[in-house]
Order: C-alpha cells, then structure tokens, then sequence
C-alpha cells in the first residue's frame, strides 16, 4: 500500500501545516502552478516528489525540471496527471486525447483552484483535482488532499482544509 499526497496551485506559497498532514505519506504529487522552484525544493527533501508543471511556471526552473505531462503506475495503478486538462465532460482536447489513448485509472489535475473527485463513467476513470493551497487565485479555502492506493484500487480518500486565505 502506498499513500499518496496531493496538492496543486502553490503559486510561491508552501505552508507549513503541508509537512504534517503528508508525514506519513510516501509520496507527494503537486498537479503544477509550483511558482518559486524553492517549494518544490523543500518538498523534495521532504518526501520522494512528482509534479508536473502549470502555466504560471512556463519560462521557469520549474517547467525545466519538471513535465507537462506525467504517467505514473504505481500499485498496479495507471495514473496520469497534467496542470490543465478539464474534468470528465470537459476535458481540454490535448488532455482529453491523451485520456482517451492511455486510459489511466486516475486522472489528476489543478489550475481550476476547484476542488474536485469524480468518476468519468465512459472512460472509466477516476479524476482528482485537489484544489489550490497557495494564496493566489479566487479560491477561499485553501485545500490538499490524501489518499492510499492498495493493489490498484484508490482508498482512504480525505481532503484537509489548510484554512482561508
């Protein structure tokens, strides 16, 4: 089993409370909008790290450092995560294609600031958006998410509020 944390849209802001609600995980996943490349620094020395990078990090370390796209497989599990990519029924046709040609079982993404988990009954897809839990955007509360994958299946699904911004 491994347990997964999952955050999005730092935008240059990491707070503290992240080292203690992803303590126990064994990973961190942030879906982009990293900002400054010293939050994924820390978070690097944290915990093994995957992020992908989002539009505010175009032209930065960070879109240097990390993809547009990521493909994970982990317990079993096909996972596929992008900064912009829509939701089920709204996907962005470069996301939706890929969905389509890869079919991961979870489908992560950010940049709405809206946290989000829903299933996509015609891919069969699970989609995760943890929502924003830096200060800039239109969001009010700032959120992450945890969850376990056990053979292939995703378990435990919780999503901490970090508070307002």
């Amino acid at each position: 089993m491994l347990r997964i944390g999952l955050m999005s849209d730092t935008h240059s802001h990491l707070d503290s409370k992240v080292f203690d609600y992803f303590e126990h995980c064994d990973e961190i996943w942030h879906a982009g909008d990293i900002g400054n490349i010293s939050i994924a620094d820390k978070l690097v020395a944290f915990k093994p790290f995957f992020a992908v990078h989002g539009n505010i990090d175009v032209n930065t370390e960070a879109a240097w450092r990390f993809p547009l796209d990521l493909h994970l497989e982990r317990e079993g599990l096909k996972v596929y995560m992008t900064h912009i990519g829509g939701y089920p029924g709204k996907y962005n046709s470069r996301a939706g294609k890929i969905l389509r040609d890869e079919k991961p079982h979870l489908f992560i993404s950010g940049h709405s600031h809206i946290l989000k988990v829903m299933r996509d009954p015609v891919l069969d897809t699970l989609h995760m958006n943890p929502g924003a839990c830096g200060l800039e955007g239109w969001h009010r509360v700032r959120t992450l998410m945890r969850f376990s994958i056990d053979n292939a299946q995703i378990k435990d699904v919780e999503v901490i509020e970090l508070g307002r911004k």
